[in-house]
């Protein structure tokens, strides 16, 4: 029995328009890295901090941690800046799917490679809260857990918050390989979705159970797999 939907924030729940993309290429070719789309492809929905880091090295340009500070701090002004020209908003259907969960008796937590300080204002921005009775029962940023994506802690964290202890009752939800990687390493089931950058022949490479259109057709998907009553 499904007790907990874990989902990704970015291109999975919320349409940010590409931006976490560009302002992820933008800062590290700003520190002087050459950036090929499958090495940023590679590292989306990873830490932010951590995904610089390996981008700088894999650009050309010696990662130490004073510059992957500075253009972590290049990262967060560019894309609050596209936020602020373009504010994000939530994906279609996404909001009357977490409703029908929630109905269903489903947790839902959100997981994310952005840290808290750039976590919190967005879902302000959305009006999405956490707490009885409201939309969210937990959100972990990835500066709460050792390892962000593909590790498996977020999603893991994501459980102890809403207080869920069985891996088989959690499928974890998003639009990246490292979504899928991490939810393979967590042992829960993972679900891939197509309203980022990847299609289902990309995503389909990687451990799932099932690659979906979006987040709107996650309370089908949870249906099917309870029990009959």
């Amino acid at each position: 029995m499904i007790e907990l939907v874990a989902l990704d924030m970015a291109g999975t729940t919320i349409d940010e328009h590409g931006d976490v993309y560009r302002a992820l290429e933008d800062s590290v070719v700003e520190a002087g890295a050459h950036v090929s789309a499958y090495n940023l492809q590679a590292w989306m929905g990873a830490d932010k901090t951590e995904a610089i880091a390996a981008l700088l090295e894999l650009g050309g340009v010696s990662a130490g941690e004073s510059l992957v500070t500075r253009t972590f701090g290049r990262f967060r002004g560019i894309l609050a800046g596209f936020y602020a020209a373009n504010p994000p908003v939530p994906l279609e259907g996404v909001e009357e799917a977490l409703r029908a969960l929630k109905a269903q008796g489903i947790k839902v937590a959100l997981t994310t490679g952005f840290s808290r300080d750039v976590a919190d204002p967005l879902l302000a921005t959305l009006g999405w809260r956490v707490g009885s009775g409201e939309l969210l029962d937990a959100v972990v940023t990835s500066d709460e857990v050792p390892r962000g994506r593909p590790a498996p802690h977020m999603i893991h964290r994501a459980m102890e918050r809403a207080g869920v202890m069985d891996v088989s009752a959690v499928i974890a939800a998003g639009d990246t390989v490292n979504d899928l990687l991490a939810a393979s390493n967590a042992g829960v089931m993972g679900v891939g979705v197509l309203t980022g950058k990847l299609d289902a022949e990309a995503l389909s490479r990687y451990p799932h159970h099932a690659i979906l259109a979006g987040v709107k057709d996650l309370p089908s998907l949870v249906s099917s797999l309870q029990p009959a009553s």
